[in-house]
């Protein structure tokens, strides 16, 4: 299986500092700083960069859980909310919340939403998220 890097680099404070983060590939780079992590400043955030992480795998891990049961989907798109709070004066990532939509033919709502919480527990990017509260809201399209 492959290893995959990815490197932040920071100058300065915590209030006034800026830092880039940026994925090994070399397919993103983006600025970060205190306002865009904790407020609602310009660039990205490490919070944003684990939801659209989360979401890519979980996307990918329920297609591969629905076409082992013989339904293979047509399309899947997820949205990953993750909510950072502050829990005992220090922040935390306290939830994720994952929103799906998936058009898979020939298979019952039932056994979609089944195949969904297969996928939110077995996907690597949730099992490597234990500590945090993970749920869904699934939505099958035909």
């Amino acid at each position: 299986m492959a290893v995959r890097t990815a490197e932040a680099n920071w100058e300065g404070n915590l209030r006034e500092g800026k830092g880039t983060m940026k994925f090994g590939s070399g397919t993103f780079e983006g600025p970060y700083t205190y306002q865009s992590r904790f407020e609602e400043g310009q660039g990205t955030n490490p919070e944003e960069l684990l939801g659209a992480a989360h979401a890519g795998c979980f996307s990918m891990f329920l297609s591969a859980v629905l076409s082992g049961a013989n339904y293979p989907p047509k399309h899947i798109h997820s949205t990953a909310t993750v909510h950072l709070e502050r829990v005992d004066g220090a922040p935390k990532i306290t939830k994720i919340h994952l929103e799906t939509e998936a058009s898979v033919p020939g298979v019952d709502e039932k056994t979609f939403q089944e195949k969904v919480e297969e996928a939110r527990k077995g996907c690597p990017v949730s099992k490597a998220l234990t500590g945090v509260e993970i749920t869904t809201k699934a939505t099958l399209t035909q």
